[in-house]
């Protein structure tokens, strides 16, 4: 299945690298966001990416042109430095288009601009380029099984520290929680479509608010909970900590090195 990835956003939560380059490439160990999103992608088989470009979309297809096989994967240099033969790949095999979508473009807009590139498609992936997960993927998928489902998506629990407060009519406090342990669900993203899903979408919308609404008030849209790791890098705090677990040995998102057999690959027909 083809993935189209939303990288186009202005990133102001991350305005000391928004000035110089896109958030999703915000360097994480010695790759950008953008890469591990993709490369969680292509651990489950699906290498044929539709990267949907906006605020300084240049350096995006830059890194990609002058991309660099030996900073991630172990080679033999010889014959003082003249050779390089490489232990391993990991993008060889990665199939890449590149969307200029418009730099103030809403998600659904982005998505509006890929729909040329998924002619033939009945069912496609889509994500933002930002959030980390080790999620299953293909529980996703499987949901687009289910008669009439025209979208679903990955829903996480909220990872930021605050309380949220419930009120009566005229203001008295009834109840204050941690968001992390009350039975609160976010969007996630890591969105499996079917074509229909053009249906629902109009120019100028914002993707989950009027086509989302148009789903759900069908029956047509679903999520897939899921309790264990998720993080968006919106900030510099986020960012901090996926170094962190970064640092401590395979990260958790790092589902490609892990020492077990790949899923399989589920299709939804």
């Amino acid at each position: 299945m083809k993935v189209v990835l939303f990288c186009g956003g202005l990133g102001l939560r991350m305005r000391d690298y928004s000035e110089s380059i896109p958030k999703p490439m915000v360097p994480l160990g010695n790759r950008p966001i953008l890469w591990h999103v993709m490369r969680y992608y292509a651990h489950f088989g699906h290498k044929d990416f539709i990267l949907c470009l906006g605020h300084k979309g240049h350096v995006i297809k830059d890194f990609f042109l002058n991309y660099d096989e030996c900073a991630s994967n172990d080679f033999v240099l010889s014959g003082g430095g003249r050779r390089v033969d490489l232990l391993a790949r990991d993008i060889d095999d990665w199939r890449i288009t590149f969307v200029d979508t418009g730099t103030n473009a809403s998600i659904g807009e982005r998505l509006l601009a890929a729909k040329p590139f998924l002619e033939g498609e009945d069912v496609f992936l889509a994500n933002y380029s930002d959030g980390l997960t080790d999620f299953p993927l293909p529980r996703v998928v499987r949901q687009l099984e289910r008669p009439g489902v025209v979208g679903a998506f990955l829903a996480a629990r909220p990872n930021t520290s605050f309380h949220f407060v419930c009120q009566d009519g005229d203001g008295v406090v009834e109840r204050v929680e941690d968001v992390v342990s009350a039975d609160l669900w976010v969007n996630a993203g890591y969105f499996a479509f079917r074509k229909e899903i053009f249906n629902y979408v109009r120019p100028g919308e914002e993707l989950v608010e009027e086509p989302f609404a148009r789903l759900m008030r069908e029956r047509r849209l679903v999520a897939e909970r899921h309790d264990g790791f998720w993080r968006g890098c919106d900030t510099f705090k986020d960012l901090q900590t996926l170094e962190s677990l970064q640092a401590r040995g395979p990260a958790p998102w790092e589902v490609w090195r892990r020492r077990e057999v790949p899923p399989t690959i589920l299709a939804a027909e």
